[in-house]
């Protein structure tokens, strides 16, 4: 049964926390909204889901009832509150920190655990209300370690990023990457007032089937688009000179126009001009 917002405000308190804007806590208090997004997991028995950010467990006690559930919290007086709560889960783990490292590294303790995971031939899905200050860097991540499905809240405006179209406004780093690394869906927007404390702006259900196109280079690609989109105002002729020593020929090699800018080249454009650079660098 999920969370009322008293509930969770009593929770809290007896473990003395509150809400911390600095981690992005917000709480879903909409008990259809909790069941909405741990089905769009499509969570099979057997499966490995992760969930970042937990809370006080309102989606992790739906998430318990179907599969081995492995939350990271970085709160340390919600960690124990957690341990407190599940445990005589067996399906239960809990990771207590960051689940991001660094910007663009995983936490050890979680990478191990989905490499474990698709080593035994599981299926490994994320489940989550994220916090909005992580879930950009994290997505990336967790599709390049092999999550297969990510269902999650994230902000609106994010949501829009993860599905923009060249030439949009929204278009950028984080539209290519995820859009070379999954199939993205947007399921529903969500108003403020299915959170405590309601976020100033829209929230949205997204889902991201992994499809990678990537490989082994994921890391080097993203490196290359962000010096590119650094100049996305300018030519792609002189954007392109930020990664590239013969930018002419580089996009001559691709047939795209010297003159067109950043934001106008698809992700799989992106790809054949990165893959072409590389090429070029290393004959």
């Amino acid at each position: 049964m999920a969370q009322t917002k008293q509930q969770i405000q009593s929770l809290l308190a007896d473990a003395g926390a509150s809400p911390r804007h600095r981690l992005g806590q917000n709480f879903m208090i909409d008990a259809n909204l909790v069941r909405i997004v741990a089905e769009a997991g499509m969570i099979a028995p057997g499966d490995l889901v992760i969930e970042v950010g937990p809370g006080t467990g309102t989606l992790t006690d739906e998430l318990v009832r179907h599969a081995d559930v492995l939350v990271v919290e970085i709160d340390h007086a919600l960690a124990e509150l957690l341990r407190s709560r599940f445990s005589e889960s067996k399906n239960f783990e809990l990771i207590e920190g960051d689940a991001l490292a660094a910007k663009h590294t995983l936490d050890g303790r979680l990478l191990d655990s989905i490499r474990r995971a698709k080593s035994a031939g599981r299926t490994v899905r994320l489940v989550s209300n994220l916090p909005y200050n992580i879930a950009s860097p994290l997505l990336i991540e967790l599709l390049i370690a092999g999550v297969d499905v990510l269902a999650c809240t994230i902000q609106k405006e994010v949501a829009d990023r993860l599905r923009a179209a060249p030439n949009s406004s929204e278009y950028g780093t984080l539209s290519i990457m995820i859009q070379l690394l999954s199939r993205v869906e947007m399921l529903r927007t969500l108003p403020p007032q299915a959170f405590w404390p309601r976020p100033k702006i829209d929230s949205a259900l997204v889902r991201l089937t992994r499809d990678d196109r990537l490989g082994n280079r994921a890391e080097e690609l993203s490196n290359f688009v962000r010096r590119v989109f650094s100049a996305r105002r300018k030519t792609l002729r002189n954007a392109v000179a930020l990664a590239s020593d013969d930018p002419e020929n580089l996009l001559a090699s691709v047939g795209i126009n010297p003159k067109d800018r950043p934001e106008s080249v698809s992700p799989e454009n992106f790809l054949r001009l990165f893959d072409s650079a590389t090429k070029n660098k290393h004959p």
